[in-house]
């Protein structure tokens, strides 16, 4: 088979079922020429254009040594993850294309075509509301330790004790989160800082891995 002129694509999906209802859906478009690999190839130095895998794995290739990422093929995430966070983490590793498990069969075949041509793509799902506010890069750490408390109901004299700090420093960190995520009052930032993925409940909130911490107050 001649597969000159071809998108050669690489389905690595962690998940069994999508990973065989990617391929099937790719392997139908002319343009293209799809093969599979378990999640753990993506370690390896692909001669491919793209590379169709989960969110997790998808940071995980990204984050390769500089010398084979510049190898690397693009990566579209396909996922469930809709949160702001989620697709801030992908963009921050570098990857090119971003697409729920909602979207349909249309929107596979186009973004795997733009990525194939060197442009980015993203669910048109996410491309509005929320996800346009720069901002959520920047809560700090106690920010978001004043946030999981806020979602756990805490008063300014409870976060206080639990973190440690003076109240009026709490005032200051609530001051912040309104500010940085747009809130009104505190119900409304928990309800923000939930459709971001910045809390998980039943656990503390998200913090960003890469993010320096700070000092602890005296």
């Amino acid at each position: 088979m001649d597969t000159r002129g071809k998108i050669h694509v690489l389905v690595a999906h962690a998940d069994d079922i999508v990973s065989a209802g990617l391929q099937a859906l790719l392997a139908a478009c002319a343009n293209m020429v799809v093969t599979a690999a378990p999640a753990s190839a993506l370690a390896e130095d692909l001669a491919v254009d793209v590379i169709v895998t989960d969110h997790r794995n998808a940071l995980l290739c990204c984050r390769a040594p500089a010398q084979a990422k510049a190898r690397r093929a693009r990566v579209l995430i396909v996922t469930q993850k809709d949160t702001e966070w989620d697709v801030h983490l992908a963009r921050m590793a570098g990857v090119q294309g971003y697409l729920l498990h909602s979207d349909g069969a249309v929107q596979l075949e186009l973004a795997v075509l733009m990525l194939g041509s060197g442009a980015r793509y993203m669910s048109p799902s996410l491309q509005e509301g929320a996800l346009s506010n720069p901002q959520i890069a920047s809560l700090t750490r106690r920010e978001n330790d004043v946030l999981m408390l806020l979602a756990e109901g805490c008063c300014n004299k409870t976060i206080a004790r639990e973190l440690s700090i003076e109240v009026g420093t709490v005032k200051t960190h609530v001051k912040g989160l309104f500010a940085k995520l747009g809130a009104r009052a505190r119900t409304h930032a928990v309800v923000l800082g939930a459709q971001r993925g910045l809390i998980q409940y039943g656990g503390r909130t998200s913090t960003p891995p890469s993010r320096p911490h700070e000092p602890m107050p005296r």
